[in-house]
């Protein structure tokens, strides 16, 4: 899963998702950096993915290729 992430400027920015992610049962990070990020994740997890990165104060969608 690809994703697009609004609102990273910075590495705290970077690090603040990725704690967010890690909370994310299942979800396996394979990138954070600003602005993207990378998960290996079952497809079930999307909602809980978005909807943690919303949490940590960011907006995040699909990233279509």
């Amino acid at each position: 899963m690809k994703l697009e992430i609004d609102g990273m400027h910075c590495q705290a920015c970077v690090a603040r998702v990725r704690k967010a992610l890690e909370k994310v049962p299942g979800a396996q990070i394979e990138r954070v950096d600003v602005g993207s990020a990378e998960l290996a994740i079952d497809s079930l997890l999307e909602p809980a993915v978005l909807d943690a990165i919303r949490a940590a104060g960011y907006e995040a969608r699909l990233h279509r290729e």
